[in-house]
């Protein structure tokens, strides 16, 4: 894997990654999402990657799967995140919820190298969903 960043004036950066997708960051979030926001969203990713992949395995019919995140920080510079809830909203059709609830635990404990690696970081991780049943 790789990636090149590169000054884009003021405090923007364009990112670029090693598969050729760009991504504007900017501090001031005029032209983009700022540096710890990205990495939340990766965060949230990664894991729903993980969720569905493992809900779709055990075929639960799953309409929409949101994770939301909320995060704190450090009062100190560096300003590090010390804790990240992730909070799985799975919307769907007769879902089972021990499935759920063992996809979410299998990303945040297996699967999730994102989540795993903040985690070995110091990072205080938390995991809870919610299902949203839908008529038949």
């Amino acid at each position: 894997m790789s990636a090149k960043v590169q000054w884009a004036g003021d405090d923007r950066f364009k990112a670029t990654t090693g598969s050729g997708f760009d991504v504007m960051l900017d501090r001031d979030l005029k032209e983009g999402p700022r540096p710890m926001e990205l990495l939340l969203a990766s965060l949230g990713s990664c894991s729903s990657v993980d969720v569905m992949a493992i809900l779709r395995k055990s075929r639960q019919d799953v309409t929409a799967c949101v994770v939301e995140i909320d995060a704190e920080r450090a009062d100190t510079v560096p300003a590090v995140f010390t804790a990240i809830h992730l909070k799985f909203v799975v919307t769907g059709r007769k879902l089972k919820e021990a499935h759920v609830k063992r996809a979410v635990q299998l990303s945040a404990e297996q699967y999730c190298s994102v989540s795993l690696m903040l985690e070995k970081g110091g990072v205080k991780m938390s995991h809870s969903y919610e299902i949203i049943e839908l008529d038949v």
